[in-house]
């Protein structure tokens, strides 16, 4: 029997909506009053705190975690969802068109070179949260590829390169180490991508920075794509290597930063296989 508190169906179908309506506009980078739309919200569901309905949104966020697809800013995933929930925003939000049109949009859009306004917040703490896929009885998350179409455009990825490349000339400036900005390299341009790594850089006493790039306009959580040369070029250079993940890049560039071996770092998942007929 279901739990006293559960969320009915109607419930579970009005939040889901209102949330995908919130989404939808983020990814077209169109204004929207959340506010408002969660008052709206509020008086469809009578029965749910403030709080209640936060705490859903975020579990919705999680679902779209777990789906590679981009989520509402604002709604930390919040894991441990129920079945009912994750069902009804496949059938409702994954499976629209619209929101199909909006992330493949979103996730394909052009970008250009910038560099940081300033430095001050710009480096935060990583994740507390990773990715889990939900395991459930007679319920799954169907994943998706906007993600990896993400990683694959080659614009958005190159200008976040060049806004690293800027970061650590102005990091090594402000440090008083002007002749080690000037030696900064951007390896990816003048050496090619089979290095394991995108820019060569140092911290203000000369020892060298390895830096990977990875660039994404979507939220601080969501997952990446790393090669196996990438991973085996942070354990054969364990010192000097750092993973720099910057997020939200259209909007208010932020990144969080790995170093070291990142196999002792990252939860790592399949995702194809190098194959020839037998």
């Amino acid at each position: 029997m279901p739990r006293e508190d559960s969320w009915s169906v109607d419930e579970i179908e009005a939040i889901v909506e209102t949330y995908r309506r919130m989404l939808i506009a983020e990814l077209g980078q169109q204004r929207y009053n959340k506010a408002a739309l969660n008052r709206q919200l509020a008086e469809r569901l009578p029965k749910r705190s403030p709080g209640s309905i936060e705490f859903k949104h975020c579990n919705i966020s999680a679902i779209l975690r777990d789906a590679d697809c981009p989520y509402v800013p604002g709604y930390k995933p919040r894991s441990n969802y129920q079945a009912i929930l994750a069902d009804s925003v496949e059938e409702c939000l994954l499976r629209s068109e619209i929101f199909d049109r909006a992330a493949l949009s979103a996730a394909e859009r052009p970008a250009i070179e910038t560099s940081p306004e300033t430095l001050d917040g710009l480096v935060v703490h990583p994740p507390t949260t990773s990715l889990q896929v939900q395991e459930r009885p007679g319920s799954y998350v169907i994943k998706r590829d906007y993600l990896a179409r993400e990683a694959r455009n080659r614009d958005l990825g190159h200008a976040g390169e060049c806004f690293i490349l800027a970061y650590e000339r102005q990091r090594l400036i402000s440090q008083g180490a002007s002749q080690l900005a000037e030696a900064v390299e951007h390896v990816a341009e003048t050496q090619g991508d089979g290095t394991g790594f995108d820019i060569r850089s140092f911290s203000a006493d000369g020892s060298e920075r390895l830096i990977e790039v990875k660039t994404t306009a979507f939220a601080k959580e969501c997952a990446f794509f790393i090669s196996p040369n990438e991973l085996n070029c942070s354990r054969d250079n364990a010192e000097s290597y750092h993973l720099y993940r910057l997020f939200d890049f259209r909007k208010q560039p932020r990144m969080f930063c790995l170093q070291g071996d990142l196999h002792d770092q990252l939860w790592l998942e399949p995702d194809s296989y190098r194959a020839g007929v037998r």
